[in-house]
């Protein structure tokens, strides 16, 4: 066990909800794993399928004590064998922005689970700070913007969060240094239906910025909250076929559908 800060802010963070399912999304996907979402981001992605942590951030205050005894009696089989879930994914919102996420990382990690972060990659954060085993970044296309493309977003009427997200959408130093400092890691693009050829320039040219990453570690997904159409599966998969990265379907979406605690 690691020793937990003492400011108080370090050990309480918002909590958008807990739950265990199997991951669903990369290099883990299909994994029993406990899930912990923090509720508050620094993006107003315009499709995110978690606005419950993001553009209307619900959810109590809990303490890093708490979610790690949540997350540890997890780890338990029923039969008192060594089955029980072993990986957790500390997700969003945006998990980096919390001290007490970072806490919750390091305890769990020093209780033997691997430690997955889903990140935007906008902030920084050193391993030894994290706990984290698997770095998963979700880089920012300008898709996401709000009021991207012809119809403008009403939960952003005056525009101030799409200035907001577009100033912070991507930070490349950021970017270089989590791939530089965690060994395990991996890049998810999402990939828009309809502006998909766009979407590959904008990658290109920003792979064309970073060093140090084998193609395994690129991953492009298909948009949306419902399975993709055939049309935009195909074009990302061929998208993937031809770069040698990797096709990241959402599992999650397939089995349970658009729904909370999945």
């Amino acid at each position: 066990m690691t020793s937990l800060p003492t400011q108080p802010d370090a050990l309480r963070v918002r909590i958008a909800e807990t739950f265990v399912s199997v991951q669903g999304e990369g290099k883990l996907t299909g994994v029993p794993s406990w899930f912990c979402r923090a509720s508050g981001c620094n993006l107003r992605c315009t499709w995110c399928d978690t606005p419950y942590a993001s553009w209307n951030p619900e959810g109590p205050t809990r303490t890093v004590e708490d979610l790690v005894a949540e997350a540890v009696a997890h780890t338990r089989s029923e039969s008192g064998g060594g089955g029980g879930v072993r990986h957790a994914v500390l997700t969003g919102g945006e998990p980096m922005l919390f001290d007490a996420m970072a806490a919750l990382g390091r305890e769990l990690s020093s209780r033997g689970m691997h430690i997955t972060y889903e990140t935007a990659a906008t902030n920084f954060r050193p391993p030894p700070e994290t706990g984290c085993s698997l770095m998963s970044m979700s880089p920012k296309l300008s898709n996401s913007t709000p009021g991207f493309g012809a119809s403008p977003d009403p939960r952003d009427p005056t525009g101030a969060w799409a200035a907001r997200h577009e100033a912070n959408r991507l930070n490349i130093p950021v970017i270089q240094q989590l791939i530089d400092a965690y060994p395990e890691r991996q890049l998810k693009f999402v990939v828009a239906q309809n502006s998909e050829a766009a979407d590959l320039a904008e990658i290109d040219a920003l792979l064309a910025q970073l060093r140090n990453l084998a193609p395994s570690d690129i991953m492009l997904m298909p948009e949306g909250v419902k399975p993709p159409t055939p049309e935009h599966r195909a074009w990302v998969l061929n998208a993937c076929l031809s770069r040698g990265w990797r096709y990241c379907a959402r599992l999650h979406i397939e089995l349970f559908g658009n729904v909370r605690g999945t």
